[in-house]
């Protein structure tokens, strides 16, 4: 039942465009609904293996909060209202698979989900771009696949395509590594997944792929260095992360234009300048949580009425965040994310089952793609923040001392299998 549940929300979570641009939003929201209440339900029947310390990290819980108290001042509660129902939403299914599966399963879970959408992905770009020759507008296929790209796939976008590829790269890899999924099945999954990430002609991508790789390697140096050690070589792999940042910045221009991303990057600029003089008029509350932008409400109308666009989002989790809920709620949202990654990173250099990598390498994906979009504060980007938060604040949290001494059972990071 476990597992059935995990599947379908997965399955839904990620495919809830799909869903709502073949039916309607609503059918979407009764979906999502339903699967909370199942999720509800199940959490009751198992609630004697739960603590109340341990259901949510609190940094997830003060987010939700201030996102709910933005009611207050936002101008359009009815908006805001329902844009929370569903960042709640979300955040409860996420909550729910923490708790009734483990990180391997959760793993097995998103790669069953991951497959069998990239193969309904694949098979509606051949549909669409070779055998009818047609754009499946109410998808947003453009049918480019005979061109070579960029393709769309169920997801609404060249970009969360690519996202959700790099997404499945990980996780195929993972399920490999740990020896959970067979060669025959694992490997051309993996090229699936990279295929469609290429096809996907997303700058994005590059910048994933890149930024994955980094990660992988320095996680793997802390990981096999002795434990006498670990601590200096993460020091030294933070000096060089630092750097490289620094870097990264000085030489922005030409990475760009290397990229082939300089009208996509001015594109940004413009926007995010833009969104900055609304800031500055709302710096510490926002103007409330709408999450996706909704057509037709102040200032995000009068933002693409500047623009002369159709901006959906900020293209940027950050600045959505700073623009809707303000500085405190993007301190809010910083520390989130931020106490997940340390959490999930210390755990995974310790830990010897190569499946605890999947938690930080989850959450660094999910960071460097909110830098150029806003799929981490809506959806399945929102999914994965939260059951990540969840998964890291399970091993390693102030509420596990306070269990170990209810219980007398002190917690243990090294004696792990």
């Amino acid at each position: 039942m476990a597992r059935a549940f995990t599947i379908a929300v997965l399955t839904a979570v990620f495919a809830a465009l799909s869903i709502e641009r073949m039916s309607s939003p609503v059918t979407l929201a009764t979906v999502i609904s339903l699967l909370c209440l199942l999720g509800a339900a199940i959490l009751w029947v198992r609630r004697e293996e739960l603590s109340v310390l341990r259901v949510a990290p609190t940094s997830l819980l003060v987010f939700l909060a201030w996102a709910l108290v933005s009611l207050v001042w936002t101008t359009d509660k009815s908006d805001t209202l329902f844009a929370w129902m569903a960042l709640f939403g979300y955040g409860f299914l996420a909550i729910t698979v923490g708790h009734i599966r483990d990180t391997l399963q959760t793993v097995r879970a998103l790669g069953d989900s991951l497959r069998l959408l990239l193969l309904v992905s694949l098979g509606v770009e051949i549909l669409s771009g070779v055998l009818f020759d047609v754009p499946f507008t109410f998808l947003g296929v453009q049918g480019n696949l005979a061109l070579g790209g960029p393709i769309q796939g169920i997801f609404g976008s060249r970009n969360m395509l690519g996202f959700v590829a790099v997404i499945a790269l990980i996780t195929f890899a993972i399920e490999w590594r740990s020896q959970s999924l067979d060669a025959r099945i694992a490997v051309p999954s993996i090229a699936l997944a990279a295929m469609l990430a290429v096809l996907s002609a997303s700058p994005t991508v590059l910048v994933l792929a890149f930024a994955v790789a980094v990660v992988t390697v320095a996680l793997t140096i802390v990981r096999h260095a002795p434990a006498e050690r670990r601590n200096a070589v993460q020091w030294v792999l933070g000096a060089l992360v630092a750097m490289a940042l620094t870097a990264a910045f000085a030489l922005r221009h030409p990475i760009i234009a290397l990229m082939d991303a300089g009208s996509d990057f001015s594109i940004r600029a413009t926007l995010w300048n833009t969104i900055l003089d609304f800031v500055a008029v709302k710096p510490i509350q926002g103007w409330g949580w709408v999450g996706g932008w909704p057509a037709g409400e102040y200032p995000f109308n009068y933002i693409n009425f500047t623009l002369d666009d159709h901006h959906q989002s900020a293209l940027n989790s950050y600045f959505d965040v700073l623009l809707q809920l303000g500085s405190a709620g993007l301190v809010l949202f910083l520390l989130l994310g931020g106490i997940a990654t340390v959490r999930s990173w210390l755990v995974a250099s310790v830990r010897r089952s190569v499946v605890y990598a999947w938690t930080p390498l989850m959450l660094v994906t999910l960071a460097v793609e909110s830098m150029f979009e806003s799929f981490t504060i809506v959806g399945a980007g929102w999914f994965l923040l939260v059951l990540c938060a969840l998964r890291a604040g399970q091993s390693r949290s102030w509420r596990e001392n306070i269990d170990a001494a209810q219980t007398g059972t002190m917690p243990t990071l090294r004696g792990e299998a």
